[in-house]
């Protein structure tokens, strides 16, 4: 059209042709970035066509109204971003559902469930194939089998008390037990008060201590590693590992995991006051609470960023309360803050020797036929659980994970400086990033699993049969 003409006339757009099939008919308006005026089509942009409106759009006097183009977003199909909502403390509900199993951790308890069956089968086994003496017909007593070794010592502590009329360290014969701490005893008394039969309740503190032990290690497991299975993989392993019937005996080691486990759980969710109470709680236990202390006070230096959040910093000396009270008890009943240490020393070697000193004569009674074999058997597993010890702290200082290289570590250097090893492979039962770190590797690699159980479920049906049998082992 002329650009001389005073006036445009009012046209159509015109329509859509396609080069195959000709014109086609005008569609219903899409939601593009132009602007559709009144239901009319819009070119791109948001501009009019010429004339200034569309058909079927008309004001007053026939001219269209005057509009402001505005441009419109497109509407998103699938998904639509959302903003960031701001960190708030969890809630009731938040704080439920951590505290009640899911999925997972119902597969966890069913799997170590599984092993328990396993392991009183085992034991009920052991009476009727190796009883005390060989000749008799009748099998010894279920709960008989597992009222071994240190069971009697807590035994003692918890019907009798520590130093039950005259009787003490000045005595000859003396069997030493002020060197375990009262945590398990008390609860042992406690728990016999409802359930009569002694051995019946360290069963069951051992069997619930398990379960919430190995819910705590899927836990960790899950939040270091981020495959599902991550979880049931390193429980898995720490349940046929050699020294899993220790687990499930009236001892120590389910009731030190079930507190240390979840403290060091809630250290990694920066509760603080909770990962120092339960660690208090473990060092009731054992003396191996002291290194979780050391552990959570590292974890604590390496996270802790705030002004605030250095307010917590106090809790961290909870853990050493329950020791400093059981050793003003001894001191109150011998007259030594540390009976417990030479109860130690005493009745199980464990003065004060150099590393390579307790390697020499633990390597001398395992191979120098020197012992018994099977007491030259255990200093074989002895030497081997230190070697798997020291390969574990050196991929932790490694990784430069130095909370659990410092726990590790210092488990180490106590068992590693006495007169010979003593009770290391139990101690690998306590070492969670072992069992956290083979899950791992099994999951990059299916092999590893493979090697492991074939190799750890043999041992550990070994030293089910000689601690059930009464012969020493861990």
């Amino acid at each position: 059209m002329p650009a001389s003409s005073p006036r445009l006339r009012r046209t159509h757009p015109p329509l859509a042709t396609s080069p195959v099939a000709g014109p086609r008919a005008p569609s219903a308006p899409a939601r593009t970035a132009g602007t559709t005026i009144g239901g009319g089509t819009t070119l791109p942009g948001g501009t009019a066509p010429p004339g200034g409106d569309t058909a079927g759009d008309t004001g007053p006097a026939g001219h269209s109204p005057p509009t402001r183009p505005r441009p419109t977003r497109p509407r998103p199909t699938r998904w639509r971003p959302t903003r960031p909502r701001p960190t708030r403390r969890p809630g009731p509900e938040s704080r439920r559902r951590r505290y009640v199993p899911g999925p997972a951790d119902r597969e966890v308890l069913w799997l170590y469930l599984l092993t328990r069956v396993g392991i009183w089968t085992t034991a009920y086994c052991t009476g009727w194939l190796f009883p005390d003496d060989r000749a008799t017909h009748h099998a010894a007593a279920f709960l008989e089998t597992w009222q071994r070794w240190d069971w009697g010592h807590f035994l003692h502590i918890a019907s009798e008390g520590y130093f039950p009329g005259e009787a003490g360290p000045w005595r000859n014969g003396w069997d030493n037990r002020e060197a375990f701490f009262p945590g398990f005893p008390l609860l042992l008394r406690a728990v016999h008060t409802v359930i009569p039969d002694w051995a019946t309740a360290g069963l069951l503190i051992s069997f619930v201590a398990g379960a919430v032990a190995v819910l705590a290690l899927a836990r960790i497991a899950r939040l270091h590693l981020p495959d599902e299975r991550a979880g049931r993989r390193a429980v898995l392993f720490l349940l046929l590992s050699p020294c899993a019937i220790f687990l499930a005996a009236g001892y120590t080691e389910a009731l030190f995991l079930a507190l240390a486990l979840p403290a060091w759980l809630a250290a990694q969710r920066q509760n603080w006051p909770a990962a120092a109470a339960l660690a208090a709680l473990a060092t009731a236990v054992r003396v191996s609470g002291l290194f979780l202390a050391a552990a959570l006070a590292v974890h604590f230096a390496v996270t802790v960023r705030t002004r605030r959040q250095w307010r917590a910093l106090p809790w961290l000396a909870l853990p050493a309360l329950p020791p400093l009270v059981y050793s003003a008890y001894l001191r109150m009943h011998t007259g030594d803050w540390m009976a417990w240490k030479h109860a130690e020393e005493r009745g199980w070697y464990r003065d004060f020797h150099a590393p390579w000193e307790a390697w020499r004569n633990t390597w001398h009674a395992a191979f120098a036929e020197s012992l018994p074999t099977g007491y030259a058997l255990m200093s074989q597993a002895e030497l081997l659980a230190m070697v798997v010890g020291l390969v574990l702290a050196g991929v932790l200082v490694r990784r430069r994970r130095w909370p659990e290289a410092v726990y590790v570590g210092l488990s180490l250097w106590a068992l590693g400086t006495s007169y010979w090893y003593t009770s290391i492979p139990r101690a690998t039962l306590l070492w969670w990033p072992l069992w956290v770190l083979l899950a791992g590797w099994s999951l990059r690699d299916p092999r590893v699993k493979t090697v492991y159980l074939c190799l750890a479920a043999p041992l550990m049906t070994v030293f089910a049969l000689t601690f059930l049998s009464g012969r020493w082992a861990g």
